[in-house]
């Protein structure tokens, strides 16, 4: 097969999320023997056209320009190249905000390859969108489902909401967590954090991911431990949030860190790991945590019970959350070792990469399989 991968920002990954998928998925593609294409914006620091034997396309990008706005061009520019100069037998689109406006032109095409779209989360529902966007966004939603061949969602939740707001179905395959893992405890020293002494956020400072709820629940319990935050500090939220830093001592912000051994061992030694996230989809950072068994405790939504199962502890609001901390600091360490196991037992079965790769491979080949199967009765 030749397959496009669309909607990153390109690979290596640099980024996280849509970024780390793209680069397992496409190698773990060519390792099977096809041929795979990533689009990357021109910016990427990787300026190779061969990464581990997957192609790498450079499209322009004006995201120094028009910011977050330029991903539609961008998005437009890479469907573009696809459909004119290439023949894909598969497009395959990580996310659909910035990239399924632009499908619908491209319906005209007489060789139009197969699009496959992972719906990612409701995008519509995050807070830091205004009214406007928060509408555009949604017809985006619509668009990618009425403009695809294939839906893929990586999150139950995600699946009974395609099915129950559109009538669609779609394919579950959930994202993916490395199942090799490190724990040094010397990573600690530079972030001045003791082993068992501090809990623990990893995400983006976003108000959907209910920073600001974990903070407050945290300073409410007068808990004697410190309040550990990772993520980047430049978005308008984050720069909101960091007052509590001024108002509380034991509340630090250690910024973005990509160093994928100091994130396993910050989630190896906390005393809990807090997962506010609330607008669906599967969240690699919920996957990495589980992997790296951090006892968690997670916004009670229906896309993190899909994943967490009953192996974690689940909050609703910030009294809520309260609870849960003064709880979890009265119990022993070992009190929830059963969560932790069970966790990664799931990571093993459910979420390894090698699983997935070969889930979307073989909804690939399928797919076209039946495409030839109706060409051929249509041409009999």
């Amino acid at each position: 097969m030749k397959i496009a991968i669309l909607g990153t920002k390109g690979i290596p990954n640099q980024y996280g999320g849509f970024e780390q998928f793209a680069e397992y998925l496409s190698v773990g593609l060519v390792e099977r023997g096809h041929e795979v294409t990533v689009y990357s914006p021109h910016f990427h620091p990787y300026k190779d056209k061969d990464f581990k034997g997957v192609k790498i396309k450079h499209v322009f990008c004006p995201e120094n320009i028009l910011g977050g706005g330029a991903h539609f061009i961008y998005d437009h520019l890479c469907l573009s190249d696809a459909y004119t100069h290439n023949d894909f037998d598969i497009i395959f689109e990580a996310g659909y905000a910035s990239c399924a406006p632009s499908l619908q032109y491209f319906k005209s095409k007489k060789r139009r390859p197969l699009v496959f779209t992972n719906m990612d989360g409701l995008e519509w529902k995050r807070n830091k969108w205004n009214k406007l966007v928060q509408k555009l966004t949604k017809r985006s939603e619509k668009l990618a489902v009425s403009q695809s061949h294939v839906l893929i969602s990586d999150n139950i939740g995600i699946q009974n909401y395609l099915l129950k707001a559109y009538n669609k179905n779609s394919y579950f395959i959930p994202y993916g967590a490395d199942l090799i893992v490190h724990h040094d405890l010397s990573l600690l020293g530079s972030t001045g954090l003791e082993q068992n002494n501090y809990f623990l956020v990893i995400a983006r400072l976003e108000p959907e991911n209910n920073i600001e709820v974990i903070i407050k629940a945290f300073i409410q319990s007068q808990s004697n431990r410190t309040l550990a935050i990772v993520g980047g500090l430049k978005t308008k939220h984050a720069k909101q949030l960091l007052k509590y830093k001024v108002l509380h001592s034991r509340i630090v912000f250690l910024g973005s860190i990509y160093d994928k051994k100091i994130l396993d061992s910050l989630r190896f030694y906390c005393k809990a790991y807090f997962h506010g996230h609330s607008v669906g989809g599967t969240n690699p950072s919920l996957l990495e945590a589980m992997a790296d068994e951090s006892f968690i405790v997670a916004h009670d939504n229906e896309f993190n019970r899909s994943v967490l199962e009953n192996n974690a502890l689940f909050f609703s609001d910030e009294n809520d959350l309260a609870d849960k901390i003064l709880k979890i600091q009265k119990e022993r360490d070992d009190k929830y070792e059963v969560f932790t196991k069970r966790n990664i037992d799931l990571i093993h079965q459910k979420y390894n990469w090698e699983t997935i790769i070969d889930s979307h491979e073989n909804l690939f080949l399928a797919s076209l399989e039946s495409i030839q199967k109706s060409n051929d009765s249509i041409q009999a």
